[in-house]
């Protein structure tokens, strides 16, 4: 792939200066899904799937883009004096959303850059490109121009850019995973204070196997953004009766308790996911650790349920994916990953029902849909950084 992306970099920008390369890898969230933005525990690993950049400084305040993935839009030339997200500008508003948040934070690019993109992550597929292309962004800054940020600074940075420049208020989950990803790990990381821990996912008899529905419905920004409004409304109303700065400060008792406070009954399905949703994660976690595969997987299940009836960001696709996973032995757990309404489902299954499990899973689903699915037996791997 860095050859591939060098190759293209030198053949449409010239091979001369100074030619850095770089790399940010994609995600995928094992349990904690919509969590990340109501204070409470996600649990995603990097994965070897990523973007990869190749980039050079220019002496001018010119930016030209190309990405190997939209070769049709060839290269797409912008300014650092025209940093402003526009719908024509398409892709390229993530990568200028990151050097407008690098200024908005201090950070001053002073000169315009040539870079080629290639990205191998499935594009709509939720495992998170855009982050992936944010963070990629993010550390090829800090890199060229010698800022003095960390990993977690350049999340939180990517982050501020897809909330602020593009509209989509993100949590921190996706940025934070492709920034600081470690090899055979997933992170735990507590979203309230950006506190987190790594824990190993090497399972000895199991892999973790990501669907690919195929579909996106176009519901997913302005859904999510729809989600997020009704847990603040929810947790407004909670705070009357309890002090919590974040629905991940409640467990399912103290929810319980005072779930009637929340006066409209789809702002409580909401705010009820949010809670319990966190409550599995610190459980999953606790289960991995006791290498009680058996639990995790059951609460994976669980977690598709939610996100299916109470927080209602699934779809018929991604329910029949969880239903037919669901039906077969050797799989452990499956649920729908990601921010929802199409995209992947991530599965664990025994390592000699893998193969069954494609070719049952895939077969059944295309006969309900008409859509053959893709599968991946994905490794967990580093972080973003320079090749």
């Amino acid at each position: 792939m860095k050859e591939e992306v060098l190759q293209k970099f030198q053949e449409l920008f010239g091979g001369e200066g100074d030619i850095r390369t770089y790399f940010a890898p994609g995600r995928v969230n094992l349990i904690g899904e919509h969590t990340d933005y109501n204070g409470g525990h996600v649990f995603p690993c990097a994965l070897t799937m990523g973007t990869y950049a190749a980039a050079r400084k220019r002496d001018d305040r010119v930016l030209r883009f190309y990405s190997m993935n939209f070769p049709e839009e060839g290269v797409i030339e912008s300014s650092l004096d025209d940093l402003v997200c526009r719908p024509e500008a398409g892709w390229t508003n993530y990568p200028k959303g990151v050097f407008w948040a690098f200024g908005e934070k201090g950070y001053t690019v002073s000169s315009g850059m040539d870079i080629a993109i290639y990205g191998d992550i499935p594009n709509g597929s939720g495992l998170s490109s855009s982050a992936s292309l944010e963070v990629l962004i993010g550390v090829m800054l800090r890199d060229m121009f010698g800022f003095e940020v960390s990993q977690i600074e350049i999340a939180l940075i990517g982050q501020f850019s897809e909330n602020n420049f593009n509209g989509m208020n993100c949590g921190i989950m996706d940025q934070f995973a492709s920034a600081m990803g470690k090899k055979d790990c997933a992170i735990f990381l507590n979203t309230a204070d950006l506190s987190y821990e790594y824990a190993s996912v090497k399972l000895e008899n199991a892999k973790i196997v990501i669907t690919n529905s195929n579909v996106k419905h176009s519901l997913v920004g302005s859904e999510y953004n729809v989600r997020r409004s009704q847990c603040e409304s929810a947790l407004k109303q909670l705070q009357k009766v309890v002090d919590i700065k974040t629905l991940g400060d409640l467990d399912i008792e103290q929810f319980e308790a005072h779930k009637s406070a929340i006066a409209d009954p789809v702002e409580q399905k909401r705010a009820k996911h949010a809670v319990y949703e966190n409550q599995r994660t610190l459980e999953a976690v606790k289960a991995l650790k006791e290498n009680d595969i058996a639990a995790f997987g059951k609460l994976m299940n669980e977690s598709h349920v939610s996100l299916r009836d109470d927080y209602e960001v699934s779809c018929p696709e991604m329910d029949i994916l969880a239903e037919e996973a669901w039906k077969l032995p050797g799989v452990l757990g499956s649920r729908m990953t990601g921010g929802g309404f199409g995209g992947c489902t991530v599965s664990i299954v025994e390592n000699d029902a893998v193969d069954g499990f494609m070719e049952k899973v895939g077969a059944a689903y295309e006969k309900r849909t008409g859509i053959k699915p893709a599968f991946y037996v994905v490794d967990i791997g580093q972080g973003a950084g320079v090749i």
